[in-house]
């Protein structure tokens, strides 16, 4: 035996090392594109994964393992469950006829009926909304629910927790839900005034890189912005808790967009935070609704997606409004990185005659990000959209306006992250006066971007050639 060994290992020893790293590298690269592979993704990302992965050796199994997409069949489950527990939110308004097959869909992929408004305000800018948000807190009665993506310990962040512990102080029941990753630098100790005070804080997703049986959900992230307060108001959107986007504070603040709502539509947010604070907390669903709201007269629609589900709810709803418009299609969005999908509702809308206009800011505050969306441009323009560039000021808001009685607001960018991977919150509205509204912002947004030409200056290393290589690998932000 010990001469068969010996003999082996004289063989083993004479063989070029190189050998055995190649044979590794295939073995690395078909066990991991096998895994790839049957995640069933759309082939441009898979190839994207795959060519990218099988440059980085063995780092490559790593990075999948941690930033890979997953289907969280046990986490939508356990969803699920909590969702059934839950009693049917208010039926609201029936959808008109031309607008049936839309409310279909957001119904069938949601979850969620449609439901309806007495009071929609539109929040430009962090000031506007901080101020209303306060205010609203600090009338308070029976309960706080806020779930954000973005916290911060600084003055904004300071501001809100000392009014939720005032709050709590006073017997309000003050829920917070916060993502471990984006509100990763909030510590125990600036906490402790309301947890002192008796307010509940939970964590979503945190991070358990010590759970190596478990795949970490490192990019699955709650991107929703919800404040709940006394099932009577509501604010959702796209601004986060941080003095980065509050213009009295930072001259460079983000320009974006929130809801102040009241009516039905509020217990229908209500739902969505109850259900995400049964998850992040493993228990039962919070008693709901408290209160029993008249439909108003507003129509409305709240709208949740995120890895748990497979249909990709907003998504969905935002390509279907684009193919059911007829007059305009107009979309403000920071991140613009479509699927074939989005990209071809988009161009067919221009290609009929639409008046369709896309707004983005002059520079993401990723530049992959950018260089990635400017790579849609000549197909965008060879179609006929009009594509505008906001400055200076990052542009921070998600809006969809069709015609002139579709709007749609929210957290959720024109992206695959958001369509996919993280979870996100909108709310539809078919309402003449909510799209009025949008409408005269986005015109206002429209005189500080400057549309992009068809001639403008692109050098090739300096534009097409970062540009169609972010193109590549656009199928992964």
């Amino acid at each position: 035996m010990d001469s068969l060994w010996g003999f082996w290992w004289d063989v083993a020893s004479t063989v070029d090392p190189g050998i055995y790293l190649t044979l590794g590298w295939v073995v690395y690269v078909l066990g991991l594109g096998l895994w790839i592979v049957l995640q069933k993704r759309e082939p441009a990302a898979t190839l994207s994964w795959l060519v990218s992965l099988a440059a980085l050796p063995y780092v490559g199994f790593v990075i999948y393992y941690v930033f890979g997409p997953q289907r969280i069949r046990r986490q939508r489950v356990r969803r699920g469950r909590n969702r059934a527990a839950l009693p049917a939110p208010p039926v609201g308004h029936s959808p008109s006829s031309d607008s049936l097959e839309l409310a279909r869909v957001a119904r069938a992929t949601t979850g969620l009926p449609a439901s309806s408004a007495t009071r929609v305000e539109l929040l430009v800018d962090g000031a506007t909304k901080y101020d209303a948000l306060l205010a609203a807190v600090a009338e308070a009665r029976e309960h706080v629910h806020l779930e954000y993506y973005i916290f911060r310990p600084d003055h904004t962040g300071a501001a809100l927790r000392d009014a939720l512990a005032e709050r709590a102080r006073a017997g309000v029941k003050v829920r917070l839900l916060l993502d471990a990753v984006g509100s990763g630098r909030v510590s125990k100790r600036f906490l402790r005034p309301l947890i002192e005070a008796g307010g509940e804080v939970a964590w979503f997703h945190p991070m358990r890189l010590h759970w190596f049986w478990k795949r970490p959900w490192v990019n699955l992230r709650t991107h929703r912005k919800i404040v709940v307060i006394d099932d009577r108001i509501a604010f959702t959107g796209g601004i986060n808790i941080t003095d980065e986007q509050d213009e009295r504070f930072d001259g460079e603040a983000y320009h974006d967009l929130h809801l102040r709502l009241e009516g039905e539509v509020v217990s229908a947010l209500q739902l969505v935070f109850v259900e995400d604070w049964a998850y992040a907390t493993h228990t039962p669903p919070l008693p709901y609704p408290h209160a029993v709201l008249t439909p108003g007269p507003v129509a409305a629609h709240v709208l949740v997606s995120g890895p748990d589900s497979p249909w990709e709810p907003i998504h969905r709803v935002h390509v279907g409004a684009i193919h059911a418009a007829r007059r305009r299609v107009w979309l403000a969005t920071p991140y613009f990185v479509p699927g074939e999908a989005a990209m071809m509702a988009l161009t067919s809308a221009a290609l009929g005659g639409l008046d369709v206009r896309l707004i983005v800011p002059k520079v993401c505050d990723s530049r992959l990000v950018t260089y990635a969306t400017r790579s849609y441009f000549d197909d965008l323009l060879q179609a006929g959209v009009k594509i505008h560039e906001y400055g200076p000021r990052l542009m921070h808001s998600k809006a969809l306006l069709c015609d002139d009685d579709l709007a749609i607001i929210g957290s959720a960018n024109f992206d695959h992250r958001s369509f996919r991977l993280n979870f996100e919150v909108s709310v539809l509205f078919r309402d003449h006066a909510v799209a009025a509204a949008l409408a005269q912002l986005l015109e206002r947004d429209l005189q500080h971007a400057p549309r992009v030409r068809d001639d403008r200056d692109r050098p090739l290393l300096r534009c097409r050639l970062p540009e169609a290589l972010a193109r590549l690998v656009s199928p992964l932000l």
